[in-house]
């Protein structure tokens, strides 16, 4: 249903109005079928909405998404994405016309602030469904308009719902007269973790080769951060004779000549991917496999996630980790997941250690046996919590663009 023009609207368009200037980027064209328009506003967000498409399309096969980022962004930083990004034109209304014209979205969602009123205000008169979700008081008027007095109003008014994540999101939002009816409270997306079974058989006999012994998992552990791991496993040792470390390198070229400094540190090895064999006397277990991390997690109640205690790599994802029941260490530079990170550290599912002495006494610490189980609950409930309310938007969507569908066939 199209929205009526407001007066300042109108005098906002003809304020903004401008010749598109060249983006740069060349246009894709539009896929066949029916297409879902998904605006990301901060990078942060880009993961998570990566994720929520790919369980759209997995409930609704046929499905083509349109993923566009701010005008301005810098597409180097939104690199956490498997699908093509295309950046919005500038807030000019002959752009914003050109752009639906060109992709004639059958429903679009609205990821964070920065709202463009002149590509709104159009999709809504166009009569394209559009639902705001993580919403924020945040319109990006075009400098010529700022006097106008209610296009945030009117901009927000072109939404069917308004998701926010806080009161204090909602309380603005209602005070510029957009209905209460509107705006309701929803989690903001987040990633939920694609979880590949392992045999049973396998987990059984791997738990029973380490005998109950104490055991804990370096993953990821990049070159420069073997002398930390490998020092807090002889440190931890101290305290628990038995322990066992199942050492995972992220460069698989690298655990052969690993197997040989272990052996010159009398650190009792076996290479897994050799097909050594867990005896009661081995101090290390030597893994290389992305794969056969979803063993090893299983295994191990505490993790530490390397390629974070030297700067310059950004750390791995920690969401399989955590989902299958891992309490996490990590070190100080997780900048490739760090909301993630912040997530887990925010509710005690994951703790930062910044030296190798550090991590020694935080894995003793760990394996006591009630705080790891209360990290890895913690862990598990974060990144599974969100799973109902990704469900309820993904059916929400789906009537939203059937009944789209519904109105154009009818038209």
């Amino acid at each position: 249903m199209s929205k009526p023009r407001s007066l300042s609207l109108a005098a906002y368009r003809a304020l903004s109005w401008g010749v598109p200037k060249p983006t740069g980027h060349n246009t894709p064209p539009r896929p066949a079928g029916e297409l879902l328009w998904i605006h990301v506003a901060n990078a942060q967000r880009l993961r998570a909405v990566n994720d929520f498409c790919k369980r759209l399309q997995q409930s609704r096969p046929g499905l083509s998404i349109l993923l566009t980022v701010p005008p301005d962004a810098d597409l180097i930083r939104w690199a956490d994405c498997d699908m093509e990004l295309v950046p919005l034109p500038d807030e000019q209304t002959g752009a914003a016309r050109g752009f639906l014209e060109h992709w004639q979205p059958d429903m679009g969602l609205w990821v964070g602030g920065g709202l463009m009123p002149n590509v709104i205000t159009r999709a809504a008169e166009r009569g394209i469904p559009m639902v705001l979700l993580e919403g924020e008081n945040d319109v990006r008027v075009a400098f010529v308009g700022k006097w106008l007095p209610d296009i945030n109003r009117y901009t927000f008014d072109c939404f069917r719902a308004i998701h926010v994540t806080s009161e204090d999101a909602a309380r603005q939002i209602r005070r510029l007269g957009v209905p209460a009816s509107k705006v309701a409270l929803f989690p903001p997306l987040s990633i939920s973790p694609t979880l590949h079974p392992w045999p049973e058989d396998e987990l059984i006999e791997t738990n029973h080769a380490f005998a109950g012994r104490p055991v804990w998992l370096a993953a990821w552990v990049d070159a420069k951060e073997f002398i930390s791991v490998l020092s807090a496993h002889r440190q931890a040792m101290r305290m628990l004779p038995r322990l066992a470390l199942i050492l995972h390198v992220a460069d698989m070229s690298e655990a052969a000549p690993l197997r040989k400094r272990l052996e010159t540190m009398d650190l009792r090895c076996a290479n897994w991917e050799d097909g050594d064999m867990i005896e009661d006397m081995t101090q290390v277990i030597l893994a290389s496999d992305p794969e056969a991390l979803g063993l090893w997690y299983r295994v191990s109640p505490v993790t530490f996630m390397g390629s974070t205690l030297e700067p310059g790599i950004g750390g791995h994802d920690p969401i399989a980790a955590a989902a299958l029941g891992s309490a996490l260490i990590h070190g100080p530079d997780v900048s490739g997941h760090k909301a993630l990170y912040d997530a887990l550290d925010g509710v005690g599912a994951a703790r930062e250690i910044r030296t190798a002495t550090e991590l020694g006494d935080t894995v003793v610490e760990l394996l006591a046996p009630d705080l790891a189980a209360n990290m890895a609950l913690a862990g598990w409930q974060l990144v599974t919590e969100s799973a109902p309310q990704v469900d309820t938007l993904i059916d929400m969507v789906q009537e939203h663009l059937d009944q789209h569908g519904a109105e154009h066939e009818g038209t």
